[in-house]
């Protein structure tokens, strides 16, 4: 195994980062930009936030790792499919397109498996074998780490996002009831408006219902706690299954994590697994630099 460094690259909808990592979890620079439409335009924006984060750091990189939002192929580098906020994403050859624009080998996987091995290697779950990382952001993803290995499937595995028997809420992707109608940033917008009635000329962000929650909103704090709960419902079936006894969870809405974290608790304590192992959920420590760091782990030769 190289001592050089690696660059991750954490492609989102909304922005694009690279990094170039150290083999100890260092981040010695790095770049970002908006995310433009279209797969080919997000690869030439990721391969030139390579060269600039390289150039910045004054040292070569061995090779590229790419944390894609979408489900990804782990053997071919194809996007499977993806939200349909991406334009022309799915389809594209992550692999092959990054590893032509940058001349480098690039290895793939999807952005919650990355920010997985990020807290799994250098972060709040660093040293357990068995892990499962929950990401709530717009949406809600998921990604398993068993056995000290990140554990991919057939391209999807963990991505409990789309987990039904949450309801019967419509969800993103066009069917019922998923965990993702309770427990994204924009279902907790949604729940908070549709308890208000409505009201008001513009939806409440996320950022903002957390805000308010810490004010003594009820409507607020009850939206919060009703997504902790069902994230402890989704832990409880995760034990359940593989009898995984820790969790992260990271993602924008994970900064309310004092007002998450009792109600995905008291879920666990109402029904504790039947192996009577405790489950410890933890709060994602890298912060932005989890799937960069996640990223360029996994492209270490």
């Amino acid at each position: 195994m190289t001592d050089r460094p690696t660059a991750g690259v954490d492609i989102g909808g909304t922005k694009i980062k690279a990094a170039v990592v150290t083999p100890d979890g260092a981040v010695l620079a790095s770049a970002t930009a908006p995310t433009p439409p279209g797969g080919a335009a997000m690869l030439d924006v990721a391969a030139e936030l390579v060269a600039r984060a390289t150039a910045s750091a004054g040292v070569p990189v061995a090779a590229v790792g790419v944390g894609a939002a979408g489900v990804v192929d782990p053997v071919t580098g194809e996007v499977l499919a993806a939200s349909d906020t991406f334009v022309d994403w799915v389809g594209t050859d992550l692999s092959a397109g990054l590893a032509a624009r940058t001349g480098l080998p690039v290895t793939v996987a999807n952005d919650v498996d990355s920010f997985l091995v990020g807290e799994a290697t250098w972060g709040a779950v660093r040293g357990a074998r068995s892990a499962a990382g929950i990401a709530l952001g717009t949406g809600v993803g998921g990604a398993l780490w068993l056995d000290g290995a990140l554990y991919r499937g057939a391209g999807a595995a963990g991505e409990i996002g789309h987990m039904p028997g949450f309801g019967d809420a419509r969800c993103t992707c066009g069917q019922r009831g998923h965990l993702e109608t309770l427990a994204s940033g924009r279902s907790v917008e949604r729940r908070y408006a549709e308890v208000l009635g409505g009201a008001g000329p513009e939806t409440v962000g996320a950022a903002e219902i957390e805000s308010r929650a810490r004010t003594g909103d009820e409507v607020a704090v009850r939206v919060l706690a009703d997504a902790g709960r069902a994230v402890g419902s989704a832990v409880l079936v995760l034990a359940a299954l593989l009898d995984v006894g820790h969790v992260v969870v990271g993602g924008g809405l994970a900064r309310a994590w004092d007002l998450l974290e009792p109600a995905i608790r008291g879920r666990l304590d109402d029904e504790p697994p039947v192996s009577g192992h405790r489950i410890e959920v933890r709060q994602a420590v890298l912060g932005g630099d989890a799937t960069v760091i996640g990223a360029a782990a996994l492209a270490r030769p």
